[in-house]
This record gives structure tokens, C-alpha cells and sequence, in this order.
């Protein structure tokens, strides 16, 4: 148990997919690290990945791996899984882990990476004769956020240790990678964990933890987290321990709403009504009062709003249009556009597109 709960602490990162195991004594820490899988066995959503693992494992012909995909999806939890299935207990002394966004430069390389990697291993598991490996094993967590010339120092590094080390790396986007980098490993992509998935380990959390919440509340919550197992448990936490009386009170839709920083349905609704049925001044004050009373942004308004007006029996080129300009004022904000000035626009959007379906 210290072992694992040591690992838990050094972990940099609160990623997190659904697990089957509950781990008590861990009351201290974020329910994304207190719910972190120990074993592939504890790791649900990804079953493809997790059997190609075993595999790999049972054959002794582990190499060089690569994990991507959109954050909060498992990558991390899934590689420190592997580690304790290869290691054991003595894991800490078998690893490295690394934090590209942190350490991004070539002095990573040279002074934390390849030190490690040229020492050999001198420690192995215990009281086993067949162990599964003997090799160490380096983990580099956003490893896309890496300069290019690290990246460039690294595949040497990889190059010149693989007869007794392992590299893992994680990233979020190929694309950032390095080609030559890309070819020494293994992939493996990880997409968002499907709603089963989150809805099971959310179900377990709730149970062990005591939480009541509505049930749209939690249909909203499954659909806020877009596939990320970290957002849904940390807005859990969050909502549960906003409660007056946690353990009593019942979370809200309202409150999974405030918590995400979404805006409400309710809100989009009124917004889209008055839009389209107000005058431009009425509108706009509609639209002001909510942002301001809410605390919303309006690149989310703007999001929801699309996907309403998406649903509506529209024409096709009313889609087109509103589409269109609705993407260049979303641009515009991502460029330090005025909030104010883009409110407006984006009412003219909408009021000026739907002239074309009379």
C-alpha cells in the first residue's frame, strides 16, 4: 500500500480513466489520483490498447511505445499501470518521469534523460526469478510540447540505450512530433473514453463517496466532460464539495453548469428567443445581462448557440451562412477581439442570416 500510494504522490499529472478497484485511505487526495488504476485490469474504455499491452508484456518484446490523444483520456494512468505490472513495488526505482511542458528544453535531455537512461539496471524485482524485463523504463508525459531540438536530442538518446531502456511517450498531438521520433514507436491512440465508460467509474465514485446528484445533473455531466475522465471527476469533486451539506444535499443540474462554466440550456434559450424575436437593442441586453449575471464567455455562448440553431428546420444555405460567420467571430475573440464589439456582431449574424428563409 505505501508503495502504490508513494507512486500516486509523485505522479505529476491528475490523469485519470475508469477503474474497477476503490482504494481506501486516500481521503486526502483529489478523487482523479484516488481512483487512479494499479493494474491494466483496473483500466476500462481502452480495451484494445490494454489487451495489445498484455501481449506485448506476456511476450517480452516490449518497445518503444507512443500514447496520443486528447487530454484526460487515460494515457498517463495507463503507462503507470504498465509500470507496476512490469516492476512491482520497486516501480520508483525503475522509472523516470518527466514533464515535457515543464522540462521542454535540450538540458532535459542531456542532464535528467540520458543519465538516467546509460545506467544500467542494478535492481530488479525481488524474489523472482523469471522477471518480465530488464530494462528501465523513461516516461515523457507532453512530450509534443518539446523545443525541436530536444526532440532531435532525444531520438539519439533512444537510439543509443534501447538494449536496457524503454521510452514512453505521451502526447496530444502528433502533428508536434518529430517524424523520425514518431518511427522508433509504437502507437497508440487513445479517443475520448465513450459515455459508459465515465457513466460506470462516476457511478462507483458516487457510491464510495456518498454523492447524491440529479439524474440530469449526471446526464449533464457526461456530456460536459466530452470523453474526459479528469473534467468529470474533478467537476464531481468540485459540486460535491460546494454543497452545504455534502453527503445530504443533492447536486443540481444548475450546479454542473456553474461548476463546467457552460452556459445553461435554459440561458441559451432564452438568449436564442430574444434574438430572434426582440430588436437589436433588446437583445443585446438580454444577451449582456446573462453574460454578466452568469459569468459566461460568449466564445461558449457561441458554441451552444450553434448547436441550437443547427437543430432548427433551416435551409441549407442558412446553415452555411450562419456557420461562416459565426467561425469568424469565434476567431476573432481568439485574437484579443473586444467581447463587446463581437456581442453585437454576433447578433447581427444570426438576425441577418435568418432573413434568408423567408
Amino acid at each position: 500500500m505505501s508503495a502504490n500510494m508513494e507512486g500516486f504522490e509523485e505522479s505529476r499529472k491528475g490523469k485519470e480513466i475508469a477503474v474497477d478497484t476503490i482504494k481506501p485511505g486516500k481521503d486526502h487526495l483529489p478523487w482523479v489520483e484516488k481512483y487512479r488504476p494499479d493494474t491494466l485490469d483496473d483500466v476500462t474504455g481502452h480495451e484494445g490498447v490494454v489487451t495489445t499491452l498484455k501481449k506485448l508484456l506476456a511476450n517480452k518484446k516490449f518497445p518503444h511505445l507512443l500514447f496520443y490523444g486528447p487530454p484526460g483520456t487515460g494515457k498517463t494512468s495507463t503507462i503507470l499501470a504498465v509500470a507496476r505490472e512490469i516492476y512491482g513495488p520497486s516501480y520508483k526505482s525503475m522509472v523516470l518521469e518527466l514533464n515535457a511542458s515543464d522540462d521542454r528544453g535540450i538540458d532535459v535531455v542531456r542532464d535528467q534523460i540520458k543519465v538516467f537512461a546509460s545506467s544500467r539496471q542494478i535492481f530488479q524485482r525481488g524474489g523472482e526469478e523469471n522477471a518480465r524485463s530488464n530494462f528501465k523504463l523513461v516516461i515523457l508525459d507532453e512530450a509534443d510540447a518539446m523545443t525541436n531540438v530536444a526532440q532531435n536530442a532525444l531520438r539519439r538518446v533512444i537510439e543509443q540505450y534501447t538494449t536496457h531502456t524503454r521510452f514512453c511517450i505521451l502526447a496530444n498531438y502528433t502533428h508536434k512530433l518529430n517524424p523520425a521520433l514518431l518511427s522508433r514507436c509504437t502507437r497508440f491512440r487513445f479517443s475520448p473514453l465513450p459515455e459508459a465508460a465515465i457513466d460506470k467509474r462516476i457511478m462507483q465514485v458516487i457510491d464510495a463517496e456518498k454523492v447524491k446528484i440529479a439524474p440530469d445533473a449526471k446526464a449533464a455531466l457526461l456530456e460536459l466532460s466530452k470523453g474526459d475522465m479528469r473534467r468529470a471527476l474533478n467537476v464531481l469533486q468540485a459540486c460535491h464539495t460546494g454543497l452545504e451539506h455534502p453527503g445530504k444535499d443533492t447536486i443540481t443540474l444548475s450546479q454542473v453548469y456553474l461548476c463546467v462554466g457552460s452556459p445553461d440550456p435554459a440561458d441559451i434559450d432564452t438568449i436564442l428567443t430574444s434574438i430572434l424575436n426582440d430588436d437589436w437593442t433588446t437583445a443585446y441586453d438580454t444577451v449582456s445581462t446573462l453574460k454578466r449575471e452568469r459569468g459566461l464567455a460568449l466564445v461558449d455562448i457561441l458554441e451552444k448557440l450553434s448547436a441550437e440553431l443547427m437543430a432548427l428546420n433551416l435551409k441549407e444555405k442558412t446553415k452555411i451562412a450562419l456557420l461562416s460567420k459565426l467561425a469568424d467571430i469565434e476567431y476573432r475573440l481568439a485574437n484579443g477581439g473586444s467581447e463587446k464589439i463581437q456581442t453585437s456582431a454576433a447578433i447581427g449574424v444570426i438576425k441577418d442570416s435568418m432573413e434568408l428563409e423567408v
